[in-house]
């Protein structure tokens, strides 16, 4: 009811004076100020609607509407939809049904519920609406509730309903509904249906269960590019990249059709093996095609090439790219680091700054705090994240990034100045910091600070054998033999084991000289 007073006071001064029938200048001139359309075709629709008040029927309606969704017209879908109120015209429910789908393409979620819940009844074209919206904008929770609120109602799901909510049933909880929503799916007429199995494997290969999306997958009747391609891409996200290759290949052989999604889901699993001819073979296959390079396919050329540590194609293709996104820069930045690059990797950065187009993330941090750790710039490390911690690029900081930081002290050796960190930082510290730091008090014979390190790992995983081995090497390394034997002691009586270390080269050496003896 609030909802509509204030619908009614925002159209008032649109509607009042023209259903009333001023002069016709006045008219058009009120309404040309209030529209903000550019199609002078719709305008003028609109302004017969006015003019027509009551006479307004259903086929009129029907077809402004879809115009506006057309047109994403969101002012004149709204003055359709107050002409409706204002003439106390009560529209079918396919017509409630198309204002649901108009507000949902527009983007604005709360008055498409408001129309939902004013339906007087519902079918599943309007549910299916919703639920959508919900869906398209990330609401996922919201999505599935209101499927269960149609299946409540009565109303039975169809092909389209299925394949949207599951769409939603992301994350663990999202999962567990996922599977129940599959069970309905089996009693439905819509198992082998082509929009609801790619969207079950889709659901399963993003869960990382990929042996229920190939059995999805081997189930269903025909294959589109789109089943194929979130196979691959599960694959992929897996890491079964030899998995993911076999599959493409023999979906090629077999006549499959490929678009950009698929070679991008390829070229992560190529990159995970690093195969660069492979990768460069099929980067000439892309070309041949003449495929729309989106910045997501030039984002996997470039990861491709930069883990495979061929930087000038991955670099030739970064400096082309006509809009690069975060990933495209993180991309770059992430293959200089793993390479040691540290150099490059604070100049990638300055120059992202520079251009101060787009925001660096989390992962922008990580990637450059980890290049300055491995480059012996750690000076430069602690400054970008001090910086960006406080700066207008401000970076929400994980754990991960303090990690980050401690290792780059660590590694340089300024132990006291990690140790000050790590009891300034805003997060409780983790057993890996903490390992991280008491490792380099031992190499760098801090035995204070490794004492009271140890003292806090210990409260942490008190069964850590390797903690009491660092411990004592680091006693002895400083020639404090009574302590080192103490904590071998600790050791015995609490009978801690220290795993051994294993190696396969090692254990196929053993076997084949047990065999060389044996023939002797």
């Amino acid at each position: 009811m609030v909802r509509k007073t204030l619908f009614f006071c925002a159209t008032k001064h649109v509607f009042s004076s023209i259903i009333k029938k001023p002069s016709h200048y006045h008219q058009t001139h009120l309404f040309y100020c209030c529209t903000s359309s550019s199609n002078p075709l719709l305008s003028e629709a609109l302004f017969e609607m006015a003019k027509q008040g009551l006479e307004v029927k259903f086929k009129k309606y029907d077809t402004l509407l879809n115009e506006c969704i057309n047109q994403r017209g969101i002012r004149e879908g709204q003055r359709v939809h107050a002409h409706m109120i204002k003439t106390h015209y009560k529209p079918p429910v396919y017509l409630r049904t198309r204002l649901i789908v108009f507000y949902v393409k527009c983007g604005v979620l709360g008055d498409a519920r408001w129309v939902f819940d004013e339906m007087p009844e519902r079918n599943v074209v309007s549910w299916t609406a919703l639920v959508s919206g919900y869906s398209q904008k990330g609401h996922f929770s919201e999505a599935i509730h209101l499927f269960v609120q149609m299946l409540r109602s009565g109303n039975a799901p169809n092909e389209f309903t299925f394949a949207t909510v599951l769409t939603s049933c992301t994350g663990a909880i999202g999962f567990h509904f996922g599977r129940q929503i599959h069970c309905l799916v089996v009693k439905s007429p819509f198992e082998s249906h082509i929009y609801v199995g790619s969207s079950l494997l889709d659901m399963y290969a993003k869960a990382g269960k990929v042996h229920e999306a190939r059995c999805v997958f081997e189930s269903l009747p025909e294959r589109d590019v789109i089943s194929c391609t979130a196979l691959i891409s599960g694959y992929a996200q897996q890491g079964l990249d030899e998995e993911a290759l076999e599959l493409f290949r023999k979906l090629q052989a077999q006549g499959m059709s490929s678009n950009y999604v698929t070679y991008t889901s390829v070229l992560t699993a190529l990159s995970g093996l690093a195969a660069v001819e492979q990768g460069r073979q099929l980067h000439a296959h892309i070309i041949r095609l003449e495929l729309p390079f989106y910045a997501v396919l030039q984002n996997s050329l470039i990861d491709m090439y930069s883990k495979c540590g061929k930087f000038t194609y991955s670099r030739t293709i970064f400096n082309q790219m006509s809009e690069r996104t975060v990933s495209s820069w993180n991309a770059m930045l992430v293959g200089y680091s793993k390479h040691g690059m540290g150099k490059e990797v604070v100049e990638l950065f300055e120059m992202m700054r520079e251009e101060n187009k787009i925001k660096p993330d989390g992962i922008t941090l990580l990637a450059v705090l980890s290049g300055c750790s491995h480059g012996g710039m750690e000076d430069k490390g602690v400054h970008i994240f001090n910086d960006i911690l406080t700066g207008k690029d401000r970076v929400e900081v994980s754990i991960e990034h303090c990690g980050c930081v401690v290792d780059l002290l660590s590694r340089a050796g300024q132990v006291e100045r990690a140790f000050q960190f790590i009891k300034e930082m805003p997060l409780q510290p983790t057993a890996a910091i903490l390992g991280s730091l008491l490792g380099a008090c031992w190499a760098h014979l801090y035995v204070d600070i490794g004492e009271i390190v140890a003292k806090q790992l210990l409260e942490i995983e008190p069964e850590n054998a390797g903690t009491y081995v660092i411990l004592s090497n680091m006693y002895a390394s400083a020639g404090r033999w009574e302590d080192a034997r103490r904590v071998r002691e600790l050791i015995n009586e609490r009978v801690m084991v220290k795993e051994s270390g294993k190696s396969w080269i090692g254990t196929d050496l053993m076997h084949e000289t047990g065999k060389d003896i044996a023939k002797t």
